[in-house]
């Protein structure tokens, strides 16, 4: 199956790249010791790796996937960070060696964050920094973050359950619980068309991915492509929102499966080549 991306601007946001790219450091260089810094390098790695692939669709380029390592780097770092029995963490953002001074409660470290750092250390294959993921304790993420609808919580207690293997009962009560409060009418904070659209579909496609069901993997990851271009082109806001240019939590779930065995047969650039087969394998040390 083969499903279109909606056009962008691609001569526009190539030239924006470099002014996003010299906000992205500023931020970088206040990193180890600035809260403020740490969040906007959050928000600003990940655009730039976003619009990177809106000239690059299949992220064959050094500098494309230069940028999806640095945006998992970042948001890995903020959540190595959380540890109040060490007064520092060392993480390498762009084959540095940082220092970062540890966190209390901060806005930013919520589980919506948790979640997109979750999904690029699945994206780059990195076991390590997903293990570290999967033990911070909910209750941290419920301390940290704003109003967030329950799904997200579930959503992230199914995530952690699977990634450090634990008992397949507990794994599959988080998984029905996130599905369950996935449904349009349990949308409090987002509207039913995010959560029905973008929040309900990689909850499905990690089901059957466990159920190891090649062809219901498929339709979920088709239907989550579909329903992820009928929400970022609903309206001309959306249309011109850099996050539409990636399915990232379905990718994520897809690049789960095929490195699992799993065939994944829908063919888009909302699902860039480069990241789903992960191309640059070997090339960096992350």
């Amino acid at each position: 199956m083969i499903v279109p991306r909606q056009d962008y601007p691609k001569d526009e946001m190539a030239a924006v790249v470099p002014v996003m790219e010299e906000t992205l450091s500023d931020s970088l260089e206040e990193f180890e010791t600035s809260h403020d810094s740490r969040s906007d390098a959050v928000m600003e790695s990940l655009n730039v790796a976003l619009v990177r692939c809106v000239g690059d669709p299949e992220a064959v380029m050094l500098e494309t996937w230069e940028s999806w390592l640095l945006t998992m780097q970042v948001h890995s770092a903020v959540f190595a960070a959380v540890d109040p029995g060490r007064e520092t963490v060392t993480c390498k953002i762009r084959q540095e060696e940082r220092h970062l001074i540890t966190t209390g409660p901060q806005a930013y470290l919520n589980a919506n964050t948790w979640l997109n750092a979750f999904y690029l250390a699945i994206i780059c294959r990195e076991a390590a920094r997903l293990d570290m993921l999967a033990r911070i304790p909910v209750s941290l993420l419920r301390a940290f973050g704003g109003a967030l609808d329950e799904y997200t919580y579930a959503w992230v207690e199914t995530l952690q359950s699977f990634w450090l293997r634990r008992d397949r009962d507990e794994l599959g009560t988080h998984l029905v619980r996130a599905v369950d409060l996935s449904a349009a009418e349990h949308a409090r904070v987002i509207d039913a068309d995010e959560m029905t659209q973008l929040r309900y579909p990689p909850i499905m496609m990690l089901y059957r991915y466990l159920r190891n069901d090649p062809v219901g993997f498929n339709d979920a990851l088709a239907d989550a492509i579909n329903w992820h271009k009928d929400y970022w082109t609903a309206d001309e806001d959306r249309i011109e929102n850099i996050h539409g240019v990636v399915t990232l939590a379905p990718l994520a779930i897809a690049c789960l499966a095929k490195a699992n065995g799993l065939p994944v047969e829908v063919q888009t650039e909302y699902l860039p080549d480069a990241l789903l087969d992960f191309a640059w394998r070997g090339e960096f040390d992350a």
